[in-house]
C-alpha cells in the first residue's frame, strides 16, 4: 500500500496540525473532571461565590477552548481527507489513461470504476476518523488510566477486567469481518459489471426478450451481496450491544464499589465522580477504536485494490521514447518486418511472421475471415499492444522509439466499434482536432457523407449526442466517428470496418471524396466489403494470421483462390474481372 500512502504526503503539515489540535483538545478534556471533583469536594455550601465563578469561569474557558480545538480539526481533517480522495481519483484516472489494452485484459472496466468510486470513498472516510482518533482515542485511554489511578489506585483495578474483555472482543471479530469485507468489494464489482451490461445492452436484451434472464442474473449478483453484508450486519449487531454493556456493567461497579470507599472514608465524593467520568473516557476512547476497527479492514481491502491500480506497469513503456513527430521524415510510411503476437494467456499466435511494407499516399486494405487478425494488425499499428517478436516500424524509426503522443497525433483512427461521447455532434467530431474551425468541421462532416443528415436536424451540429450515440444510428455514428478522423488531417488514416453500416451509394460517394480529400496520406482500411477495396493500391489477404497474398485485385483474383470466393459471393465474376485494373 505503498503507493496509496504516499499521496498523504502533501497532507503531511495539515495532518500535524489537526493531530496537535486533538492532542490539546484531549489534556483539556482529562482536566475538566478534575476541576469539577476539586469544587466537589470542597463542597459548594461554605464556599464563598467567588469561588465558585472562579472554578465555574476555569471550567468555561476549558471547555470553549477544547470545542474550539475540536472545530478547527475536525474542519482540517474533513479538507485533508476529500483533498486525498481527489488526489487518489485522479491518479486512478491518470494511471488508466497510460493503460494499453493488455492491462484492460488484467482488471475489467467494472472493476476500475468501483476502485475510483467505493474504494477511495472507504479511504477518505478511514482517513477524516483516523486523524482525529488516533491521537483522541490513545491520549484519552493511558490519560484516562493515569488520571483514574491518581484519584484511586483500589478501584482503578477494574481496568485490569474491562479493557481485556474489549481487546479480546475486537481480536475474535476481526478474524471473522476482514475476509467478509474483503469478499464484498469483489461482489461489488460483479454487481457493477452485470449493471453496467444491462444498461448498455438494453436493447439487445428487449429484442431477444430476455429481461427475466438479465433479472435472475442481477438478483444473484445482488443477492450475494445481501448475503455477505448481512453477516458483517450480525457480527456488528452483537458486537456494538457487547460493548455498552461492559461500559454500563462498569459505570454499576464504579458506583458500587465508589459507594462502599466514601462509606469508608478512603475516597471523596469528587474523586469517585472525577473516576466515573475518566473510566466513561477510556471506555469510549475504546469504543472509538472499535468503530475505527469496523472501518479499517474494509479500507485495507479498499487500499490494496487501489495500490494494484498505481503498481500496475503498463506494457507500453513510453518513457524513454525520444522520437517526436518533427524528427520522422517520412511518417506515412508503415512497414512490418517478422511480426509475431499472442495475447496475454494464449498459446497459439494470433498473427505469424507478417511482413509488408506500405508507402506514403498508398491506400492499402486488409481482408480476410473473420478472427484472421486483421484488427489485431491495426492495433499493432496503433501501439495498443506491442508485437511478442518482430519490429513495427513508422516513418523508418522502430514503433517503440516514437513517443506515443506522436505516433495517434498522426493517426487518425476509426475503430470497428464506433463510442461517441456525450455532448454535441460539433463536439464530438472536434474529438479529433479541438481546435478546428466551424468550416473545417463542416468539410470533414461533408466529406464523411454526413452533412446532409445532420442540417436536417432541428440544432445542426449543435445537436445532442446522448451517451454512446444511442440517439442516431449505426451508419450516422458512423460517419459522425469518420468526420472525427477526417477534421484531423493526420498522415495515416485507419478504418476498421468502418463502413460497414453504410448502404452501397453512401459508401461509393464516401470512398469517392475520401480518395480526394486524402491525397498523399497513407490510407489502411480493414473491410468485409469488397466494393470497398476494390480499388486499393494494395490488398493484403490474412487467413489465421497469416499472410496468403497480396497485390492489386486483378492480381489476387487470378493468383489467391480464397480471395476470388470471398469477391465472386459478392459479386459477379464479370464485375470481378473488369474492377480495379
Amino acid at each position: 500500500m505503498k503507493k496509496v500512502i504516499g499521496y498523504l504526503k502533501p497532507f503531511a503539515l495539515a495532518i500535524a496540525i489537526s493531530m496537535l489540535l486533538v492532542f490539546i483538545q484531549s489534556i483539556l478534556n482529562l482536566y475538566l473532571p478534575t476541576l469539577m471533583s476539586d469544587i466537589v469536594n470542597k463542597g459548594i455550601v461554605g464556599t464563598s461565590m467567588d469561588e465558585v465563578a472562579k472554578y465555574g469561569k476555569d471550567m468555561l474557558i476549558v471547555t470553549l477552548i477544547a470545542g474550539l480545538c475540536t472545530t478547527i480539526s475536525t474542519f482540517i481533517a474533513a479538507k485533508i481527507a476529500a483533498g486525498l480522495g481527489k488526489s487518489l481519483r485522479k491518479g486512478v484516472f491518470s494511471k488508466v489513461e497510460k493503460f494499453s489494452l493488455n492491462e484492460f485484459d488484467i482488471i475489467q472496466t467494472s472493476s476500475l470504476i468501483t476502485r475510483t468510486t467505493n474504494d477511495v470513498t472507504q479511504i477518505q472516510n478511514l482517513t477524516l476518523m483516523s486523524i482525529r482518533m488516533m491521537i483522541l482515542a490513545p491520549m484519552m485511554c493511558i490519560g484516562g488510566i493515569v488520571m483514574a489511578v491518581s484519584k484511586n489506585l483500589e478501584l482503578s483495578i477494574l481496568f485490569t477486567v474491562v479493557i481485556p474483555i474489549f481487546l479480546i472482543a475486537i481480536i475474535l471479530f476481526a478474524r471473522k469481518i476482514v475476509p467478509l469485507f474483503s469478499s464484498v468489494q469483489k461482489l461489488t464489482d460483479r454487481l457493477n459489471q452485470v449493471v453496467r451490461e444491462k444498461l448498455t445492452g438494453v436493447r439487445v436484451i428487449r429484442a431477444f426478450g430476455t429481461e427475466e434472464y438479465e433479472r435472475n442474473r442481477y438478483d444473484k449478483s445482488n443477492k450475494d451481496i445481501y448475503e455477505i453484508s448481512l453477516k458483517i450486519g450480525y457480527l456488528i449487531s452483537i458486537l456494538m450491544p457487547l460493548i455498552f454493556f461492559v461500559i454500563n456493567v462498569s459505570t454499576v461497579a464504579v458506583v458500587w464499589f465508589g459507594g462502599h470507599l466514601i462509606d469508608s472514608g478512603s475516597m471523596q465524593i469528587g474523586d469517585m465522580m472525577a473516576f466515573m467520568q475518566y473510566a466513561m473516557q477510556v471506555l469510549f476512547s475504546i469504543l472509538m477504536v472499535v468503530m475505527l476497527f469496523m472501518m479499517i479492514p474494509r479500507a485495507i481491502v479498499s487500499a490494496k485494490r487501489i495500490n494494484e491500480v498505481l503498481e500496475l506497469d503498463s506494457t507500453i513503456d513510453d518513457n524513454k521514447n525520444e522520437v517526436k513527430k518533427e524528427d520522422i521524415i517520412n511518417p506515412g510510411e508503415i512497414e512490418f518486418k517478422n511480426v509475431t503476437f499472442s495475447y496475454n494467456k494464449s498459446d497459439e499466435p494470433v498473427l505469424n511472421d507478417i511482413s509488408f511494407k506500405i508507402k506514403k499516399g498508398e491506400t492499402v486494405a486488409i481482408i480476410g475471415g473473420t478472427g484472421s487478425g486483421k484488427t489485431t494488425l491495426l492495433n499493432l499499428m496503433l501501439r495498443f499492444y506491442d508485437a511478442t517478436s518482430g519490429i513495427v516500424s513508422v516513418g523508418g524509426h522502430n514503433i517503440r522509439e516514437i513517443s506515443l503522443n506522436s505516433l495517434r497525433n498522426m493517426i487518425g483512427y476509426v475503430p470497428q466499434k464506433i463510442n461517441l461521447f456525450s455532448g454535441t455532434i460539433a463536439e464530438n467530431i472536434r474529438y479529433g482536432n479541438e481546435n478546428a474551425s466551424d468550416e473545417e468541421v463542416e468539410e470533414a462532416a461533408k466529406v464523411a457523407q454526413a452533412y446532409d443528415f445532420i442540417a436536417s436536424l432541428e440544432n445542426g451540429f449543435d445537436s445532442t449526442v446522448a451517451q454512446g450515440g444511442t440517439n442516431y444510428s449505426g451508419g450516422q455514428k458512423q460517419r459522425i466517428s469518420i468526420a472525427r478522423a477526417i477534421v484531423k488531417k493526420p498522415d495515416i488514416y485507419i478504418f476498421d470496418d468502418s463502413f460497414s453500416a453504410l448502404d452501397y451509394s453512401t459508401d461509393s460517394k464516401l470512398r469517392a471524396a475520401l480518395h480526394e480529400y486524402t491525397e498523399g496520406a497513407t490510407v489502411v482500411i480493414v473491410a468485409q466489403r469488397v466494393s470497398t477495396i476494390i480499388n486499393a493500391d494494395n490488398i493484403i489477404f490474412i487467413d489465421e494470421g497469416k499472410i496468403i497474398a497480396q497485390g492489386k485485385h486483378h492480381e489476387l483474383f487470378e493468383t489467391c483462390e480464397a480471395y476470388k470466393e470471398i469477391v465472386v459471393s459478392q459479386i459477379t465474376e464479370e464485375e470481378a474481372k473488369n474492377s480495379g485494373k
